[in-house]
């Protein structure tokens, strides 16, 4: 069956970095679109970004533009989400998602990881 699993999140200062990482198995990595998003405590899950599999083009939440960059590296079924100058409003459990991009912010979710929590304290 597909599992993706999330890796990277922890306990981090306002200002400090972070790699996020995520292992996709059981679906055919390199033609999936995949994505990263967010869910802060009372809060909605949110897009935070996604990487297409055709051309790897990117797109990004203006909250995160210029911060926070997405990658993926299908000969490991990885993709990743470099965060740097982490906020404290960048708290939140970090999802990865497998789908088909519908719009520059929204993507068909076919299949969740099981989260990683980020933390930022000022």
């Amino acid at each position: 069956q597909v599992q993706l699993v999330e890796s990277g999140g922890g306990s981090v200062r306002t200002g400090d970095s972070l790699r996020l990482s995520c292992a996709a198995s059981g679906l055919t990595f390199s033609t999936a679109d995949m994505g990263w998003f967010r869910q802060a405590p009372g809060k909605e899950r949110e897009f935070v970004s996604i990487i297409d599999w055709s051309d790897g083009r990117t797109y990004y939440a203006d909250s995160v533009k210029g911060r926070f960059t997405i990658s993926r590296d299908n000969a490991k079924n990885t993709v990743y989400l470099q965060m740097n100058l982490l906020k404290p409003e960048d708290t939140a459990v970090y999802y990865c998602a497998a789908g088909r991009i519908r719009s520059p912010s929204s993507m068909r979710h076919d299949f969740w990881g099981q989260g990683t929590q980020v933390t930022v304290s000022s």
